[in-house]
């Protein structure tokens, strides 16, 4: 059953039960397997419902960490408190959840717990059994991530079960945790290939339920296990991200803030997927530092920091040079490897080597960045030096790096930056074809530019 615009007029009933159907829902249609996956249209829409208040929630030791070299304890201490850092007490890095599966994760959970910080919350993460859930009881944790996969693809295929039976076991489990007085956070596992109105609404309709009669928030994280949602409002389900939200919210009851949504990026989508989510209806998006993650990563944590910029006008209190310093705890001290033309933390995000381009940063470095980095960021815009460079990128690239400014600034015309250029010129036509390192040309320029010599060069990666 699809979602219309007009779809109090196609579906007339709003208290759904499990269909419990002897074949699996499998979209044929849409997911062929042979074939790259397809995007259907119907012609109707959506209407955008920006929530007032929106945040960002974070996975970084849960699903991050499932990509990478399991995180030591003491660099999860030092992760929390970078987390802390940045959102500076704004609330809008809202939550971080954590597993609890070795002794190294609970001992990590009980440092950052005695921290007493209260953004991020620390949550955590289990699967739909009671004797997890139990182990969340005992370190008294007050919000769990319950796994509820919810598209036949896992309910047949992986469980080799029946939307009942499913249905049935995931109800009994979030009943324990409400008994417990813990608040069940359901990971609707694989949203973007499940029978929306045959079981999830049905689903979320019991818990919605379940929840007032509790008094206590059940909340519903709607998660695209393999990135193939998409931002289009005109789109059909299972894939429209919009009309998941939007669904959600009117036929599932769920409030705005008890809203959530979880991206992969397999079709490039995590981005404009989780803006999306907000957009219609949903107060917040899940991410992880850099987009670590299984498969091709999350949505990144620092993408979502931006687009909360761009969307709401503000960042609040945030501190968004953290950014720059996870980046390089992660590089110096992880020995992460972030790709060096990663948005707002690689190595290059903000380099240019094209020399029209440096023509035009020695005039003003507005005409080619995106915005101010060194204030923003504390990430000065670099100019690489290369056999392209020409006069302007060599005094570009020194004016950058040794934040030269107003009369202090070197000119194109200067004598000295020629002589520099017959320097490099004479690298390539000798059959060099390696980068010059910033450090390599500092010692170069120092030894032309004599009152540069105390002077400390920017941060270059």
């Amino acid at each position: 059953m699809e979602f219309h615009l007009d779809a109090d007029k196609k579906i007339s009933k709003f208290n759904y039960e499990v269909e419990d159907v002897n074949e699996p829902n499998l979209y044929r249609e849409i997911f062929p397997y042979s074939e790259v996956p397809k995007v259907k249209f119907d012609g109707d829409s959506v209407v955008m419902d920006l929530p007032n208040d929106i945040y960002i929630t974070d996975t970084t030791f849960r699903d991050g960490q499932q990509s990478m070299t399991p995180f030591k304890e003491h660099q999860i201490v030092d992760i929390f408190k970078y987390l802390n850092k940045l959102d500076n007490n704004s609330g809008i890095i809202k939550q971080t959840e954590f597993f609890t599966y070795t002794s190294r994760d609970i001992k990590a959970i009980e440092k950052c717990l005695s921290l007493g910080y209260k953004f991020p919350e620390i949550t955590t993460w289990i699967r739909a059994n009671l004797d997890e859930l139990e182990i969340i009881k005992k370190l008294g944790i007050k919000e769990t991530g319950i796994l509820m996969s919810c598209s036949d693809y896992h309910i047949f295929k992986k469980f080799k079960s029946t939307r009942k039976e499913i249905f049935n076991k995931y109800v009994a489990v979030a009943a324990k945790a409400l008994e417990y007085g813990i608040v069940p956070r359901v990971h609707l596992e694989d949203i973007t290939r499940a029978d929306f109105f045959g079981f999830v609404i049905p689903l979320v309709n019991k818990l919605m339920e379940m929840s007032k009669q509790a008094k206590i928030q059940i909340k519903i994280r709607a998660c695209d296990t393999l990135g193939l949602g998409v931002s289009y409002p005109q789109a059909t389900l299972p894939r429209s991200i919009p009309r998941i939200i939007a669904g959600l919210r009117k036929y599932g009851n769920v409030p705005a803030d008890a809203l959530e949504w979880h991206g992969h990026n397999d079709f490039y989508h995590v981005v404009p997927g989780a803006e999306s989510a907000w957009l219609y209806g949903c107060s917040s998006v899940n991410t992880t530092l850099f987009g670590i993650g299984e498969r091709t990563g999350n949505c990144p944590l620092e993408a979502m920091v931006m687009e909360y910029a761009q969307i709401k006008g503000n960042t609040k209190n945030m501190n968004l040079k953290v950014i720059t310093e996870i980046a390089h705890y992660f590089s110096n001290v992880m020995g992460y490897e972030i790709p060096a033309r990663t948005p707002f933390v690689g190595s290059d995000f903000n380099l240019t080597r094209a020399g029209i381009h440096a023509d035009g940063m020695l005039k003003d470095e507005e005409i080619y960045n995106i915005f101010d980095t060194s204030k923003i960021l504390e990430r000065p815009i670099l100019i690489a030096v290369n056999e392209y460079s020409g006069l302007a990128g060599i005094a570009a690239w020194i004016n950058t790096y040794f934040k030269l400014k107003n009369e202090d600034k070197i000119s194109k015309k200067d004598e000295r930056i020629a002589q520099l250029k017959k320097w490099v010129d004479a690298e390539y036509e000798s059959g060099r074809n390696s980068a010059i390192s910033n450090k390599e040309f500092e010692l170069v320029v120092k030894s032309v530019f004599q009152e540069l010599i105390c002077v400390e060069g920017s941060y270059a990666g």
